[in-house]
C-alpha cells in the first residue's frame, strides 16, 4: 500500500521520471525530437524533485536531533 501512496503524492518525482522515461523512448522510436527532449525534460523535473525531497527530509532530520 505505501507504494500507491508515492505514486498517489508524487513527492519523489516518481511520475515525472516514469513518464518523462516512456515519452523519451517514444521520441526515439519515432524519430521525434521535441518529443524526446520534453521527455528528457520531464524525467529531469523529477529527479529534481527527488532531490529537493531528500534534502528536506535531511533538514527536517537534523532539526529534530
Amino acid at each position: 500500500m505505501k507504494g500507491l501512496m508515492i505514486l498517489a503524492s508524487d513527492k519523489h518525482g516518481i511520475k515525472d521520471k516514469v513518464v518523462g522515461k516512456l515519452k523519451e523512448v517514444e521520441g526515439k522510436i519515432t524519430n521525434d525530437k521535441p518529443r524526446e527532449t520534453e521527455g528528457k525534460l520531464q524525467k529531469a523535473k523529477g529527479k529534481a524533485k527527488d532531490k529537493a525531497t531528500d534534502l528536506k527530509e535531511t533538514l527536517e532530520d537534523k532539526k529534530e536531533g
